[in-house]
């Protein structure tokens, strides 16, 4: 039986919305700005947040971004890749297409149907003698098979490269997710947990391959007389430190924020058939950044674009997060490892997904709108 209809939202709710501290509280931070003059290339605030950051996030050696993508660029050059890299498919074009830029072949590999992350049996069985790296996503703040992926890119002399660009504060079995593989891309775009704004980050494993990350955000600028390296802009503006440093000491409490909501989705979308609440699994830390449901049931179409659909008519703004696939863009589409046959789980998965809004200022009250509706929806088809 199809419940009542539930009541619209007056105003479009999104998947996320901004951290945002009181105006008050970035004020005297950015005043110290001003009187210093001092806007960008390695200023006060750039260099408190790199410090502060590296403790929060646990990890060796930490450097900042004007962007993630900028970093993820930045770390194929540093760790000297070349050939082919094997990624996958189900992630934020940014992830391909940092490898696309550094004239790499980007090979997809197909993900776990549990976790959605790499599949290290596929990812070994794509190795070749052209292959130099892997780059894995942490996909919603779940960690990649960690352990399997780096004992594969030790045996084979690969580098691993992830992107982390969900996993801020992640942790796997009380290790932070950013001292595995050989370096981490956090993003820390406005959408983000944690975010300057725009602006990123590299956790480095190795201290030298952070001093050229270093030179390579500055241009190759090693003193006032020499350029060492094929360097681009990559720094971090004084104004996004800014914004950061005051974010960072408000991200717990988001964190736990969206906890106690995603408690209170929990124990509603248990209650609807065909939506599974996608969950992080015990040991981990979930870094809260998304609210994603899985839409359907093994063997039967997805109800997914649907669901999508009909929520959009309340005013419930979601997100199919990651579709269509990466491997189906026009400029990847005609690689070998694009072929849809090659990439069963991935294709499947994208047609399952949806995001639903999730973040510290949404109201109980909402959630309990935003689940009727979904509720009704599923009902109704």
């Amino acid at each position: 039986m199809v419940k009542k209809k539930p009541a619209s939202f007056p105003e479009p709710i999104f998947v996320t919305q901004p951290l945002l501290a009181p105006l008050s509280e970035y004020l005297p931070t950015l005043a110290e700005i001003w009187d210093a003059h001092w806007l960008t290339n390695g200023g006060e605030k750039s260099l408190a947040l790199e410090a502060e950051l590296k403790a929060y996030l646990r990890v060796p050696h930490l450097s900042v971004f004007a962007n993630g993508t900028l970093a993820l660029l930045i770390a194929c050059r540093a760790l000297k890749l070349t050939g082919e890299v094997i990624t996958t498919p189900f992630t934020f074009p940014a992830t391909p297409h940092s490898l696309a830029w550094s004239h790499l072949t980007p090979v997809f590999a197909d993900i776990e149907p549990r976790t959605m992350t790499l599949d290290p049996e596929r990812v070994a069985a794509l190795i070749t003698p052209r292959t130099s790296a892997i780059l894995g996503v942490h996909v919603y703040g779940m960690p990649c098979h960690v352990e399997e992926l780096g004992e594969l890119a030790e045996r084979r002399g690969l580098k691993l490269l992830y992107d982390g660009a969900h996993a801020f504060g992640t942790d796997y079995g009380g290790i932070p997710i950013g001292s595995y593989g050989d370096a981490t891309m956090f993003s820390f775009h406005a959408t983000k947990l944690f975010h300057t704004a725009e602006g990123g980050a590299l956790a480095i494993r190795d201290i030298q391959v952070q001093r050229t990350v270093d030179l390579m955000r500055n241009f190759g600028i090693q003193s006032e007389d020499t350029v060492s390296e094929a360097g681009i802009n990559a720094k971090m503006s004084e104004v996004q430190a800014a914004i950061g440093l005051v974010n960072l000491r408000f991200v717990d409490a988001e964190r736990e924020r969206r906890s106690e909501i995603r408690a209170h989705y929990r124990v509603r979308i248990a209650a609807i058939p065909d939506v599974t609440l996608f969950e992080i699994p015990a040991g981990v830390q979930n870094s809260e950044q998304y609210l994603i449901v899985r839409v359907g049931s093994p063997g039967s179409p997805s109800r997914r674009d649907a669901l999508q659909s009909g929520l959009r008519a309340f005013n419930i703004m979601t997100r199919r997060y990651f579709y269509p696939l990466c491997s189906t863009f026009p400029t990847y589409s005609s690689l070998p490892s694009s072929d849809p046959k090659a990439l069963p789980v991935a294709h499947r998965v994208a047609e399952e997904v949806l995001a639903l809004p999730l973040y510290g200022a949404l109201a109980y009250d909402d959630v309990e709108q935003i689940a009727d509706a979904l509720e009704y929806v599923m009902a109704s088809q």
